[in-house]
């Protein structure tokens, strides 16, 4: 491009050079991206430029006023992507996939924590936008137009060819086989860059809509050999013993492992948990699976026993699929199935989904009464929800099946001062500090809910499930984190641990008897063969990646989202192997034997949902008795 006059690049170089400037510095501040090596930092630093090349060099088709029109209204689209990522990144510490930005019939309910995760500074990130304006309004030099010749256009793009060249080069000799790692949204950030990630994950989508349409019932066989030759055998004398029970199920709202048995300013952060814990079974290395999804995840988990997607929520992408879920198998032993959740019936497009599992009745919000003084943060207060919920629950018919979704517990923890049975910790973090409360709350509600079980006679003839649904405190809160544990920092090896969630089994007259501790690793994959086992139901005609807790032959294995995994020994996190016992990295060589069952795992429960491949399986489904 030599001898062409500068001002036919300059708007578009500013306009990149603002914008590339403020994504690195995003990056640095916003995002908590782990960077090892000086060539590391390099790809981040550049891994925007090429898109925002591309998109402005649109630009030079144009004439002036569409030019400066489109140069505007660009730079405040991709900021506002960035931004985006940013309030995403804070809540989930995770990045925007396409999925989740067609939820948008969430976000009507998002308005507290969105208030919550804004700051003042943030502003700042449209102050490029604001400049270009000012530079267009005041006519300035640095704005000039001349018309850019076809080849000097075809130069120009060469040149942006080729910068996405190397850069994609140096990301595929940093970590190689990159686009494959789908799940992995951090690393694909961190080597092609946030907006070539989004182009990408468009890719990924167009591609996952195709995918049922090709699908066939023979990608289902090898599936089903994998499943058949590792399902391991219940134990026998557990088998059968809550036959004909009801079942009441609870999801425990954010709530993470270590507020069990702890305190807080030398106050019981769980005093009812810790005692129902000891007249039951409970799982002390349990860990909760989920993805983008978060509390809609969970429940895909427990009751499929298949993975939750690596991108999106599957109750919104694949509601419609065909499903073998516990409440569909348990209809065919005579059980009545209901949903018990003080929330906006689309939210989580939780309607349509629960007709695909199987449910008979969605007691949504439109069933409670729902006023000012019983409500906080995200909706009706606990104990509100189970007081108004048990007459409900009188009326099913027996045996039931009923699920309880709370939300007290709910990021931003909101509670007013009449409701705090313990004081705020005190740390950097307002999130951390005010966890504690409403985590001793919503404890004290499931007190309530028990005791009001008992007094209903509803208690002696149920087996009682109570399973945190997902982490409260994200990796944002390391440093608050730290601190209350005692630790110097939150190392990967410690985020992992911090990923396990209460479960608890109770079965009245059994476990208040022989209560017991299970330090098997397990994770909320394997609560449906669990529960189906218990009550008696033969598990052979299934599809499930989950495994009975109780069988002696279970492997001590649970595999996270991100294609994190956890073994007896060993806990494999981004790409490094570390020994439980030390904390420490150990070789690799360690955690390789169950890296492609992880794998496996991961891409077959993706080609069952993408594929519908239940659909296929229908004759199977009606041999179940």
């Amino acid at each position: 491009m030599r001898n062409v006059s500068p001002g036919k690049y300059r708007f578009v170089l500013i306009a990149t050079i603002l914008l590339w400037i403020k994504t690195y510095i995003v990056y640095k501040t916003c995002f908590d991206i782990e960077i090892e090596s000086w060539k590391q930092e390099f790809i981040l630093f550049i891994n925007p430029l090429s898109f925002l090349l591309f998109v402005f060099g649109f630009s030079f088709f144009m004439k002036e006023k569409a030019r400066n029109r489109y140069m505007i209204i660009t730079s405040f689209l991709t900021s506002f992507v960035l931004y985006a990522n940013v309030m995403f990144y804070r809540f989930f510490n995770d990045f925007i996939t396409l999925p989740v930005l067609f939820q948008t019939s969430n976000m009507g309910d998002l308005g507290n924590s969105v208030f919550e995760l804004f700051r003042f500074t943030d502003l700042m990130m449209f102050a490029d936008v604001v400049l270009l304006m000012w530079l267009v309004r005041k006519k300035s030099a640095l704005v000039q137009f001349e018309p850019v010749t076809k080849k000097e256009r075809r130069a120009y793009y060469f040149i942006v060819a080729a910068i996405a060249l190397f850069n994609l080069g140096l990301a595929e000799t940093e970590r190689p086989e990159l686009l494959t790692r789908t799940f992995d949204r951090e690393m694909l950030v961190k080597n092609i860059g946030t907006y070539n990630y989004h182009i990408y994950d468009i890719l990924l989508q167009s591609k996952s809509k195709a995918q049922r349409a090709l699908a066939d019932s023979s990608e289902l066989a090898d599936i089903e050999n994998y499943i058949r030759a590792n399902e391991k055998a219940p134990e026998k004398e557990l088998f059968g013993i809550a036959k004909n029970r009801n079942v009441i199920i609870v999801s425990m709202e954010s709530l993470q492992s270590f507020v069990i048995n702890n305190t807080v300013n030398g106050q019981e952060i769980t005093p009812f948990l810790n005692d129902f814990i000891k007249q039951s079974y409970y799982f002390d290395n349990f860990y909760h699976q989920t993805g983008q999804g978060k509390t809609s995840d969970a429940e895909f988990l427990i009751e499929n026993s298949l993975y939750p997607l690596g991108r999106g929520a599957v109750f919104f992408t694949h509601a419609t699929n065909e499903y073998m879920a516990t409440p569909e198998i348990l209809k065919k032993h005579g059980y009545y199935s209901a949903v018990f959740h003080a929330n906006n019936k689309s939210f989580w497009n939780r309607d349509i989904m629960y007709q695909s599992l199987g449910y008979d009745n969605y007691f949504s919000q439109e069933y409670f009464n729902v006023n000012e003084e019983n409500s906080v943060g995200w909706g009706l207060k606990d104990k509100d929800f189970f007081e108004q919920s048990i007459p409900y629950l009188k009326t099913l018919p027996q045996p039931f099946y009923a699920k309880f979704i709370t939300l007290t517990n709910h990021f931003p923890f909101e509670l007013g001062e009449e409701d705090k049975m313990v004081p705020e910790y005190t740390s950097n973090s307002r999130t951390l500090n005010r966890y504690f409360p409403t985590v001793r709350y919503m404890d004290e509600s499931l007190k309530t809910f028990i005791e009001g079980l008992k007094k209903e006679g509803l208690y002696e003839n149920s087996i009682i499930i109570l399973y945190g649904d997902h982490y409260g405190i994200s990796e944002n809160h390391n440093k608050a984190m730290a601190q209350y544990l005692g630790k110097e920092e939150i190392t990967p090896f410690d985020h992992v641990q911090l990923q396990r969630v209460p479960f608890i089994i109770h079965i009245p007259g059994v476990t208040d008897k022989h209560p017991k501790v299970i330090s098997k690793v397990s994770g909320q994959i394997d609560v449906k063969p669990t529960l189906l086992h218990l009550l008696g139901i033969d598990t052979k005609n299934d599809i499930h990646f989950g495994q009975d807790l109780f069988s002696k032959d279970k492997m001590d294995f649970a595999v996270l989202r991100d294609g994190s995994f956890v073994t007896k020994d060993y806990v494999f996190k981004e790409n490094v192997c570390y020994d439980k016992k030390t904390g420490l990295k150990t070789d690799i060589s360690h955690c390789e034997p169950y890296m492609e069952k992880a794998k496996q795992e991961l891409d077959y429960s993706d080609k069952i949902i993408y594929g519908d491949l239940l659909r296929f399986y229908d004759n199977k489904i009606k041999k179940i008795k």
